[in-house]
């Protein structure tokens, strides 16, 4: 068995192919029987030059972060501690360092003398992805603590952080920075309404939209540098919603699942499921959406059957309610059979030059990460 450390290196585990359907050039990173996947849908697991790549694997026992000269180079583990939150990483936009959480701190590593600093710890906290702002003078986090959901800004050059919003009543997940406005953050409640936005001073809380639990919006992102969202109205349609009139459009219909925009806002990035038609790429003008290739991963959770979002009788007939209380959300969960576990969903991102996705599939019995070349 390998020895795994940080800083421990391991040999290349690439594979190389051509979808069969779209004859997209498909890179496989790693062949390890264990859990690997790229980082979250909402950032590039490349650096700017897409010279290496990070992503988060199992294979030591326990989730850390490794990277890879792309296509080839030797894996290299980058952390090795309990806690890390595999979904967490963010890249600098330099490139030279990546930002995480582990339990109650939020971290930063070199990416090349593998340097960790603590930015900030919420002692007591369950902190979830990071997102920087658009100056990268910010992180913000979702934090559960106490049985209460909170939102965190942390300065990146270590000087401090503080919560700057604790909700009454909602679970807050997925906050994340607007691209190209520092100060606006947009961040998911659970239960619905699901679509909020707040300063990072903490200053003006907005609900965007008023809907119940029947209108099943997920994955809210950013459309690009534009003043919209863009949203997955389960499993009908991808919307675009207008910050500035807050009125909502369809760009298509069909199951566009976890959506990303490219920088301009003129394409969706998204992967499928129920049925599933593979990685897609819309234009958001048109609505015209095509495949890029067919990661065939096994897409778990038993809500994405349904249209509506899961209720206490739903974790708890999965027998997952207890869990369900103590974790920030179901990305924290041990193994979530709601709406995961969450490494058998795609989870696409775009290349820093558009040109690539990168994304997660077990089709081969477990999950690794890929790079698909966009036809």
């Amino acid at each position: 068995m390998a020895n795994y450390a940080k800083a421990s290196v391991h040999p290349s585990e690439l594979r190389e192919f051509d979808d069969a359907q779209t004859g997209a050039h498909i890179y496989q990173l790693t062949n390890h029987a264990s859990i690997n996947h790229n980082l979250y849908f909402l950032t590039s697991s490349f650096t700017p030059d897409q010279g290496v790549l990070v992503w988060s694997s199992h294979r030591s026992g326990k989730p850390n972060f490794f990277k890879a000269a792309f296509p080839d180079g030797d894996i290299v583990q980058l952390t090795d501690a309990d806690d890390v939150h595999g979904y967490s990483g963010v890249i600098a936009k330099d490139g030279t360092q990546l930002f995480y959480t582990q339990a109650d701190e939020i971290k930063a590593i070199h990416l090349e003398t593998l340097a960790e600093r603590t930015l900030e710890k919420f002692p007591g906290g369950s902190l979830g992805e990071c997102s920087v702002s658009a100056d990268e003078k910010f992180i913000v986090t979702a934090m559960k603590r106490d049985g209460t959901s909170h939102i965190t800004v942390t300065a990146t050059d270590g000087s401090g952080g503080e919560v700057i919003y604790t909700s009454p009543t909602q679970t807050v997940i997925h906050p994340q920075f607007h691209p190209k406005h520092a100060e606006l953050i947009a961040y998911s409640g659970d239960p619905a309404p699901r679509m909020w936005t707040i300063h990072r001073d903490g200053t003006e809380n907005r609900q965007l939209y008023e809907h119940g639990n029947h209108e099943f919006l997920v994955h809210e992102t950013f459309l690009g540098v534009q003043n919209e969202l863009i949203v997955t109205h389960w499993p009908y349609a991808l919307r675009r919603f207008s910050l500035e009139t807050l009125q909502m459009q369809t760009i298509a219909d069909f199951n566009a699942w976890h959506i990303a925009s490219n920088r301009a806002g003129t394409k969706v990035l998204c992967d499928t499921v129920h049925p599933d038609i593979g990685l897609r790429l819309v234009d958001v003008e048109t609505g015209e959406h095509t495949p890029i290739c067919y990661p065939q991963s096994s897409s778990s959770g038993s809500q994405w059957k349904t249209d509506r979002y899961a209720l206490a009788e739903d974790w708890a007939a999965a027998q997952q309610q207890a869990d369900r209380e103590k974790a920030l959300s179901w990305m924290e969960m041990k193994v979530d059979t709601v709406y995961g576990p969450q490494w058998t969903h795609p989870h696409p991102s775009f290349s820093p030059d558009e040109k690539a996705v990168v994304y997660t599939s077990d089709v081969s019995g477990h999950s690794q990460v890929y790079v698909a070349e966009i036809p």
